[in-house]
């Protein structure tokens, strides 16, 4: 039974409608299309040793991909990793990097468990929200996830999750990019000066 709060909330969430990202955020592709991955199990972040750049790391039925966070280009894949290392594994849950992550291992979130950073150093919030189970919301929030006023002031619905299972969602260690990952793609927020 949901209290009275836990209703209004659930009402407040049913309502909102999906909007764009606020101001610094912006998605990645300006149509707002999500990189295909069939088969996605899980997704994790890196760092390009050279450049600073967050780099996503996908792995998926198909094996590794990795790309890079700033233009959605896909910078290393590996079809068939070893068996051993081909899903998230040890009380970290990480896999091997690939590309210019070779020799490292990166933690991954998703189907096998795992998450990402929920919040940013400057005070951005990730929260997800399934007020109609199976189907989750995805709600970014400048007010540490209070959800004070109506949808567009303090908090926005950004994505929603009715067409394919959500796998994880949150922000790099940078706090520069917000991943959203399903069962058969990838969705990239980011803020200007990094993208």
């Amino acid at each position: 039974m949901l209290s009275d709060y836990q209703q209004q909330l659930r009402a407040k969430f049913l309502a909102a409608p999906v909007v764009a990202p606020p101001e610094p955020w912006r998605h990645l592709d300006q149509t707002w299309r999500n990189i295909p991955v069939g088969g996605l199990q899980g997704i994790g972040f890196g760092v390009h040793p050279q450049t600073g750049v967050d780099l996503l790391m996908v792995v998926s039925m198909d094996g590794f991909g990795l790309i890079d966070a700033t233009t959605g280009a896909k910078v290393a894949r590996d079809r068939h990793p070893d068996p051993d290392d081909a899903s998230p594994s040890g009380p970290d849950l990480a896999c091997p990097g690939i590309g210019v992550l070779a020799g490292t291992r990166v933690h991954i979130a998703g189907l096998f468990g795992g998450g990402l950073h929920a919040t940013t150093d400057d005070g951005w919030t990730i929260d997800v929200a399934a007020p109609e189970w199976p189907n989750h919301r995805i709600l970014l929030s400048a007010d540490g996830g209070a959800y004070n006023g109506p949808p567009g002031t303090t908090w926005w619905h950004v994505f929603h999750a009715d067409y394919s299972e959500l796998r994880a969602a949150g922000f790099s260690p940078s706090g520069r990019t917000l991943v959203i990952a399903t069962s058969s793609d990838v969705t990239l927020i980011v803020r200007p000066g990094f993208a």
